[in-house]
């Protein structure tokens, strides 16, 4: 089998996670390169992993004839141009959530990877985890029979107390709900399916925020986005979800997503981790009864949706995390703000069908 060439664009905290997993657990993949605007880092990076070429400007690697898949893990900002050019200048890409920074940026993104034949997808894969598996499988066994609706709460205090370089969690492309909003609502989708319409309400709880995390602390950052979101999410199968998304309130408890059913109700683990606990409660129990993982990828397994996607290349078939995925999740996410801004229902206009559910196979990092 020929490993498929990816070139890592960005080397930042999230690098680590996806770089460990590409060079030591994922077969069928091979990074190639690293790019950072910092080349010391990107140098440390390719030493510390074993990667052969590294680059100081996106262009030069972009270049790169052996590389087939650019892995995008810039700043959500930069997430449109940067992978615009990828596509433009030839390459496949699976880009850090979200997208892009607006629906009509990612339409853009989706039509230029068509028109070219090549493949785009993007974060997170978190959904292809155990825990989240495991949910979809009970779902789909009928153990809560019909799904009828669901609640996404996602309530922090930002991430200023502890992120090096919070800036960007404030600027275009940031905010609760486009930073951790993709974990939740890719995970409902692919546990409920399609979303019909949106009705939300957004705002924002403060106008500044003092970063108190070295090496920054004492910096003012100017709040650009909105910083607590709340809606309702309208399934294709008539199911309700009410969500909640902030970074304005402090709270003992960040993640809740629950599941309810004709015959039972399920306790979804954090979509932004891959393992967890699973919990089921159906009316014979009368309580909530911790489920067994079915699934691989208990594990923080970053990086498996590029795998996916990598075999999907090699076999010209198709792979999870796909932009049709990434595109409604960012239509989703960009509709709370528009429906707010303009008082009203919004109906969706981008299509979404699940992939095929995980299978077990019996070795690890084998997809």
């Amino acid at each position: 089998m020929e490993n498929i060439k990816i070139g890592v664009l960005g080397v930042g905290a999230i690098s680590g996670i996806y770089l460990q997993n590409l060079t030591r657990l994922f077969s069928g993949v091979c990074v190639e390169a690293v790019c950072d605007i910092v080349l010391e880092k990107a140098k440390k990076a390719a030493e510390e992993y074993g990667i052969p070429k590294v680059y100081g400007r996106f262009e030069e690697m972009f270049a790169d004839t052996e590389i087939e898949i650019i892995l995008n893990l810039t700043r959500p900002l930069e997430h449109y141009s940067t992978t615009k050019a990828a596509l433009m200048a030839g390459k496949n890409v699976y880009t850090e959530k979200p997208l892009a920074g607006t629906y009509e940026e990612g339409v853009e993104l989706l039509e230029l990877s068509d028109s070219r034949g090549l493949l785009l997808g993007g974060a997170p894969d978190t959904f292809m985890g155990a825990g989240i598996q495991t949910c979809r499988k009970l779902i789909d066994d009928g153990l809560i029979g019909k799904v009828i609706g669901a609640e996404a709460r996602m309530v922090c205090y930002g991430h200023e107390g502890w992120h090096p370089a919070p800036e960007f969690y404030y600027q275009v492309g940031g905010g609760p709900m486009m930073d951790m909003g993709p974990y939740y609502m890719t995970a409902l989708i692919n546990l409920i399916g399609r979303v019909t319409g949106i009705s939300g309400m957004v705002g924002k709880g403060f106008e500044q925020r003092v970063i108190t995390s070295e090496p920054k602390k004492g910096e003012v950052i100017p709040v650009c986005v909105p910083t607590h979101t709340a809606g309702l999410m309208k399934f294709e199968n008539g199911a309700i979800a009410t969500v909640l998304t902030t970074f304005d309130v402090h709270y003992d408890r960040q993640a809740s997503l629950e599941i309810y059913g004709t015959k039972g109700s399920l306790r979804v683990p954090d979509p932004n981790c891959f393992g967890g606990s699973v919990w089921l409660l159906r009316p014979e129990d009368g309580s909530f009864k911790e489920m067994p993982l079915l699934f691989d990828y208990k594990e923080n397994s970053r990086g498996i949706g590029v795998a996916d996607m990598a075999k999907a290349l090699r076999e010209k078939s198709s792979f999870r995390a796909d932009a049709q995925q990434t595109l409604h999740v960012l239509e989703i996410m960009t509709t709370f703000e528009k429906s707010s801004k303009e008082g009203r229902y919004i109906e969706l206009k981008s299509p979404y069908k699940r992939h095929r559910a995980m299978e077990n196979l019996p070795v690890s990092g084998v997809l």
